[in-house]
């Protein structure tokens, strides 16, 4: 089984990823490293070069192939949740559990770095709010919802494995 996390940019996937990979002796796996990777070039640079709707595709294909896996926490970007067939190739051999945080906290954590293609905008906190609006559909079809916004990576590395372990029991 696969530890599956999504969420918006700036919600700690990464972080919380390689916390709970060490706490339970797993993988980490980031579909963008494997991304980047396979195409040569940075994530922004895939962006302004290529565009989302490429990207998209790209990511589509790591998915498919991550999937397949198993034992891994996989780090996956906040848009996978967008597209079903990569939310059901995830839930064959995973749980899909998605962070979030307040606009607010994901414009603090998002802004110190320029990484962050969707977000290369007049309004950053407008865009922010515009993608949780347009994504929060997405994400209410993951196994478990963890707000962030005042919460430690230990924290919430922690509430992920208290979480699926009371699921095995059920």
């Amino acid at each position: 089984m696969n530890i599956v996390l999504t969420g918006m940019m700036g919600t700690g996937k990464t972080a919380v990823g390689k916390k709970v990979a060490q706490k339970l002796n797993m993988e980490y796996i980031s579909t963008d490293e494997i991304i980047e990777k396979d195409v040569g070039i940075s994530i922004p640079r895939i962006f302004e070069k290529k565009g989302e709707p490429y990207f998209r595709d790209v990511e589509s294909k790591a998915i498919k192939c991550v999937a397949m896996l198993d034992n891994l926490v996989i780090d996956t970007g906040g848009g996978v949740v967008q597209r079903s067939e990569n939310m059901e190739e995830l839930e064959r051999n995973g749980v899909i559990i998605c962070l979030t945080a307040s606009p607010e906290t994901i414009l603090e954590r998002t802004s110190r770095t320029n990484y962050r293609p969707l977000l290369n905008v007049d309004d950053r906190k407008d865009e922010i709010r515009k993608l949780l609006k347009k994504r929060k559909q997405f994400y209410k079809r993951c196994s478990r919802m963890i707000d962030t916004s005042h919460k430690g990576i230990e924290e919430v590395a922690n509430e992920i494995i208290k979480f699926l372990s009371e699921g095995k029991r059920k």
